[in-house]
């Protein structure tokens, strides 16, 4: 029979720098070093030494918990700062909570007020070395090496610090331009799949009134319309899947074909010019073959028009592509797929024209110098 066991959980970066951190609680050894190397400790002096060893860890605990917070680290540091100022006269080991308190402080504190905070700590180990019974060499041994770390460490954590925190910022604007790359992608998707859609599932319902309506008349030419309306269908479930995916790429001559297939269905006269449609870069082929898509789909929608002219031409360095047609026109409203097409050509340094004075007249001009 055997017991499986869970792994524990991976320890974080945050988890394992203050598993560290407890490591240098083994410069407390200096504190007992004091009445070891005495010929003739006081009575009270190993108690002493044993008491800021109990008592140490505790504070520094509460240092290394106080999360970044000013006030909580204060709470640990000055306490720290007294019993220091308080036992150092008598062990001079006992300096090095000084040192502590200025690392506890680098690591939390403004940095203007922790290199105050450093200053303060110089004096009182000035002071202390002054009050200290300690004879000398011993006295100077011991709050010398304290003297130089309360800055060297105290400034270490700073950048220390400083680092972390650029390195949080990072992050965050990393994690911020991912979002909001997943969130124009998204909304790239959703544009895509109305215009995809749209036309789509237009020409769909168009040639499946068409075919119920040739049925009794003309079966022949009812079952082509049946085999067209699949290969529509089939086509579109296609593209909906590359668009999802993010892969689906159009181009000007393939929304070109499409046009002629779905305006035919409608009894609208096409015509091209010119007859050859210019060499474009990627992303400017892909951008227009959508928009022409978008108002192919409008033309056959809402135009009820008889004849649709579509051009494209570069002028300097920009391309155009000019849709028209002798509808209804108007300046009504715009709807969802015009918006978003000018939404779509705008960020690529474009512009949108639209005309309803006679039939509708749509003018799309993109760079030529659009890569992406």
């Amino acid at each position: 029979m055997s017991h499986d066991t869970a792994e524990p959980p991976p320890r974080t970066a945050a988890e394992l720098l203050r598993t560290w951190e407890w490591v240098h609680l083994g410069y407390l050894l200096f504190v007992l070093a004091q009445p070891w190397l005495t010929p003739h400790p006081a009575p009270w002096e190993w108690p002493l030494a044993f008491a800021v060893c109990a008592i140490t860890p505790v504070l520094w605990g509460k240092a290394l918990h106080a999360n970044g917070s000013p006030r909580r680290t204060w709470s640990a540091i000055v306490p720290m700062a007294v019993l220091g100022t308080l036992v150092t006269p008598v062990n001079a080991g006992a300096s090095v909570l000084f040192v502590y308190a200025a690392a506890a402080g680098g690591a939390a504190l403004p940095r203007h007020v922790a290199r105050l905070w450093f200053a303060g700590l110089t004096g009182l180990d000035v002071l202390t070395t002054l009050l200290s019974q300690v004879p000398m060499p011993h006295r100077l041994w011991s709050f010398m090496p304290a003297l130089v770390l309360i800055w060297a460490i105290g400034l270490l954590e700073i950048q220390q610090r400083d680092r972390r925190q650029q390195t949080e910022n990072e992050r965050l604007r990393a994690a911020q331009a991912e979002l909001l790359a997943a969130v124009a992608e998204r909304e790239r998707i959703a544009r895509d799949l109305h215009d995809l859609l749209g036309h789509s599932l237009t020409a769909v319902v168009l040639r499946a009134q068409l075919t119920r309506e040739l049925i009794a008349v003309d079966p022949e030419r009812a079952r082509a319309e049946a085999e067209e309306i699949e290969r529509n269908a089939r086509e579109a479930l296609a593209e909906v899947r590359a668009t999802v995916t993010g892969w689906r790429r159009t181009s000007v001559r393939a929304e070109l074909e499409a046009a002629r297939r779905a305006l035919a269905g409608t009894g609208v006269v096409l015509r091209i010019d010119p007859d050859e449609v210019p060499e474009l870069s990627g992303p400017v082929d892909h951008a227009l073959g959508l928009a022409l898509r978008e108002a192919v789909t409008n033309v056959v929608r809402h135009a009820r028009a008889s004849r649709c002219r579509i051009g494209v031409d570069v002028e300097g360095e920009r391309v155009r592509l000019v849709v028209r047609d002798d509808g209804i026109g108007g300046d009504g409203g715009e709807g969802g797929g015009l918006s978003g097409l000018r939404e779509r050509i705008t960020a690529l340094g474009g512009e949108v024209r639209r005309d309803g004075a006679t039939g509708t007249t749509l003018t799309i001009t993109v760079p030529t110098g659009v890569t992406g």
